[in-house]
């Protein structure tokens, strides 16, 4: 039987950008790439990028949101987003 890994994205924890994972800046925002997958992914906004970058410092995901300065009605977009993040392994937890 296998065995499914089912990841949970927790908004009131601590994440990070992973140590796999590399930021190039763009006029957009920038591409992720993750080097132990080759995956890369797409940073919409410099906001957003920002915020990746800020989760290193912030207690849980929810005050990186405040100290990065995205407005209250935008989080509900930007929390979706760090959870596709998180599920493709560009964010993980941190203790």
């Amino acid at each position: 039987m296998r065995r499914v890994l089912t990841l949970v994205f927790e908004p009131d924890q601590a994440y990070r950008c992973s140590p796999r994972v590399a930021l190039r800046p763009e006029p957009f925002g920038a591409l992720a790439y993750d080097f132990g997958t080759r995956r890369l992914s797409f940073l919409k906004t410099k906001l957003l990028v920002e915020v990746v970058r800020a989760l290193e410092v912030q207690p849980d995901v929810h005050s990186t949101l405040v100290a990065a300065g995205v407005p209250d009605d935008q989080r509900p977009s930007y929390l979706k987003a760090l959870e596709g993040l998180a599920r493709n392994g560009t964010i993980e937890r941190r203790d």
